[in-house]
């Protein structure tokens, strides 16, 4: 992300979480305030339909993965929940709309990401008339800069309770050692504590489709200023997590994620050439 600049990457993804509700079959991932959230001009175009966006392979597949892992974090929110959890931390939240659809009248959410991408949503949640909840909690931090042991515990965060933390598209933009640092963190909560994340292999253990695809993101997220830097071996990954001290996971590649939300000869391709992972883990 740029200095100063709220993120253009999160603002794709919120079109795209809206652009899901309104054109994809099956619908992964419910979201009834996608398309509120958005700015008019933003809205506008995802209500038209835009051609590059509704039939091309690539956007399909991309927003296959998008609504996919929204849904991956959500299921497994609610097996925290379940296991006693009551504190849910979005990291690099953008305009996710988790907080305004918070089921669990005792589960306070806390929002991580860029002030200025936090006070861009504070302006959209108000646009689109949707209040605060007294359940939400602003955490402004920049990841590479600032701990987040520090911006949580500003906001109210309690460190001596489990948590549930969900870390959609923020790693492959982190180094390894600010992604890394994050998940010391969190292999120092409770048990019972986990995290959600996405990850992409690294581009040498990629077939000649995913490189395609990855190159076709990758120039993309590089032109709007926040290029991918991060990248893991799901098997050495296992291992790393394994020594912070996660003692569960699962991690789901592009055969699993269709198997599980993309079943059916009709949309077996949604998912080709995707490099990205799944992954939950617990403590």
């Amino acid at each position: 992300m740029l200095e100063g600049r709220r993120s253009a990457t999160a603002e794709r993804v919120a079109m795209r979480r809206a652009w899901h509700q309104l054109y994809d079959d099956p619908v992964v991932f419910r979201d009834p305030l996608a398309l509120r959230v958005l700015s008019d001009e933003c809205a506008v175009q995802v209500r038209g339909g835009d051609e590059r966006e509704t039939g091309s392979p690539f956007a399909r597949g991309l927003r296959g993965f998008l609504a996919a892992r929204s849904r991956f974090a959500e299921e497994e929110l609610a097996r925290a929940y379940a296991k006693g959890a009551r504190q849910y931390v979005v990291l690099g939240a953008g305009l996710d709309t988790f907080a305004c659809r918070n089921p669990y009248p005792d589960l306070q959410v806390f929002e991580v990401d860029f002030p200025e991408t936090q006070a861009w949503k504070r302006g959209r949640l108000g646009h689109a008339g949707l209040a605060i909840p007294t359940t939400l909690h602003f955490a402004p931090l920049d990841f590479e800069r600032h701990s987040l042991a520090d911006g949580l515990g500003e906001a109210g965060f309690r460190r001596t309770e489990p948590a549930f933390f969900s870390w959609l598209g923020v790693v492959p933009y982190l180094t390894r050692a600010a992604a890394f640092g994050t998940l010391q963190f969190i292999a120092g909560l409770p048990r019972g504590s986990g995290v959600v994340f996405d990850y992409t292999i690294p581009r040498e253990m990629m077939s000649e489709r995913e490189r395609d695809a990855f190159d076709e993101l990758a120039a993309r997220v590089a032109r709007a200023g926040e290029p991918f830097r991060c990248f893991f071996s799901p098997a050495q990954l296992a291992v790393d997590l394994r020594a912070l001290g996660f003692t569960e996971m699962e991690d789901l590649g592009v055969a699993e994620l269709r198997a599980r939300w993309f079943p059916g000869q009709g949309h077996e391709q949604r998912l080709h050439g995707r490099s990205g992972h799944l992954l939950c883990a617990w403590l």
